[in-house]
């Protein structure tokens, strides 16, 4: 019995050996250098039809170049967005894709580009004025001004 478990953790051992090394791949060790690389083999695809598959993406893009990956945008509840995101194996591949820009598929003219490199740091906000009520406190109906009820004082 417990040559048996120890089998088994060992088993355990290797496969978690082999999944950290397969995700070292996939990520090459999370260098920005391989985001930007992938970035500049890859294209945005707007106005998607809802219903649209990612089989259909693939088979609509084939033409351009071999497809790597399809990335349908949805929200938390797994609702599609409306765009796409699709990486090729070929980076000359991305130009053949901006040539279907205006094509149907699904019954919507889609909309195709190239896929920007997000910069860092660009959706932080800074300390500017904001929204809300933090603007001018002294004017108009403050704090201490009542509720707009009447009041003789």
């Amino acid at each position: 019995m417990k040559r048996k478990l120890q089998e088994i953790e060992d088993e355990q051992k290797a496969l978690e050996k082999m999944q950290d090394q397969v995700a070292m791949e996939m990520t090459d060790g999370g260098a920005e250098g391989s985001r930007e690389e992938a970035d500049s083999r890859s294209i945005y695809v707007g106005s998607v039809e809802y219903a649209v598959t990612r089989v259909q993406l693939q088979q609509h893009f084939e033409s351009c170049g071999t497809v790597n990956r399809v990335t349908i945008g949805a929200d938390r509840y797994g609702n599609p967005k409306g765009f796409a995101y699709l990486e090729f194996l070929e980076p000359d591949a991305v130009s053949n894709a901006v040539l279907l820009d205006g094509t149907e598929l699904g019954g919507r003219k889609i909309k195709v580009s190239q896929k920007r490199t997000n910069v860092p740091g660009m959706k932080q906000r800074g300390r500017g004025r904001g929204r809300g009520r933090g603007r001018g406190r002294g004017r108009g109906r403050g704090r201490g001004r009542g509720r707009g009820f009447y009041s003789p004082y």
